[in-house]
């Protein structure tokens, strides 16, 4: 057993999980979950699996489940533990809680509360995705899960466009073909990286640019836990001045459709502005 029995003063307890191998946990963590008089979870099966791989007895406590469909019942027990001066740990399912986990209303309800709220850090698939992508990590921008719908996901691509740093997304293996599609078409084709399975068994990481990480899902899915990494816009040193001049010699043979495509990919930006700019261009001279 590498956990202790440790005194905890009242508070809630956010709980680090490993995102794949079960040894990527700390040893804090495990005194926390092996300490605390109340324990809840995002899952509470597979943090039961957890703690016995680790050798922690639940005793008579019992995991209390607290997700997205648990509503403010879960939260309003957990709190009135809180203010019994208990201690409660929560784990997500699998790495840092609160990145795109259902922590958040608990942690600012209990901070509101005036409660000490806490965290035993450890793994994070974003972090782990960013050290292994072989993209610039001096400055990133976490994006969690886009919309379902292509409609909306186009959208949020488009909000996210000019951020100045690396993007990171998380996706399932259902839409991971669609969402990179759109990117591609969206963000234009900029250097990606597809970081699937992270610590486990068949951990892949495929660093190409958006289209060809498209196309080959398109031809072969694949399965498991899957982050997106998408460089930064390199558009951002070409002046407006240089995109018109482009524009102009591209409509003299070309729609404007095709023109705005040519540019943008010549300069590797959005094709939005692009379209948008070509349009004005074309009304100026009609």
């Amino acid at each position: 057993m590498n956990h202790k029995i440790v005194h905890l003063p009242s508070g809630l307890y956010f709980v680090a999980t490993p995102i794949g191998t079960a040894r990527d946990i700390t040893l804090r963590a495990l005194d926390v979950l092996a300490s605390a008089d109340v324990i809840a979870a995002e899952d509470t099966r597979s943090l039961r699996k957890l703690m016995e791989i680790h050798g922690i007895p639940l005793n008579d406590r019992h995991i209390v489940a607290y997700h997205d469909h648990s509503g403010a019942g879960a939260r309003t027990r957990l709190l009135s533990a809180l203010e019994d001066g208990q201690s409660v740990a929560y784990a997500s399912e699998a790495g840092m809680p609160l990145i795109a986990d259902p922590g958040y209303d608990l942690s600012r309800a209990a901070a509101e509360a005036g409660h000490l709220v806490t965290v035993a850090p450890g793994a994070s698939a974003a972090l782990a995705a960013l050290t292994l992508g072989g993209l610039p990590t001096d400055a990133f921008f976490f994006a969690g899960f886009l919309p379902n719908a292509s409609g909306a996901r186009r959208k949020r691509l488009q909000e996210l466009a000019a951020v100045p740093g690396t993007l990171v997304f998380y996706e399932s293996p259902k839409r991971i073909a669609a969402s990179l599609q759109d990117m591609a078409e969206v963000l234009g084709d900029r250097p990606a990286a597809l970081c699937r399975e992270l610590t486990k068994k068949f951990e892949e990481i495929r660093r190409n640019p958006l289209s060809e990480l498209a196309a080959s899902l398109a031809q072969a899915p694949v399965k498991g836990e899957i982050v997106v990494l998408v460089d930064r816009s390199r558009g951002d040193s070409v002046s407006d001045g240089d995109l018109e001049s482009d524009l102009r010699s591209a409509l003299l043979s070309n729609s404007v459709k095709d023109a705005a495509a040519i540019v943008a990919e010549m300069h590797n930006m959005p094709r939005r502005k692009i379209y948008q700019m070509a349009l004005e261009l074309a009304k100026d001279a009609g």
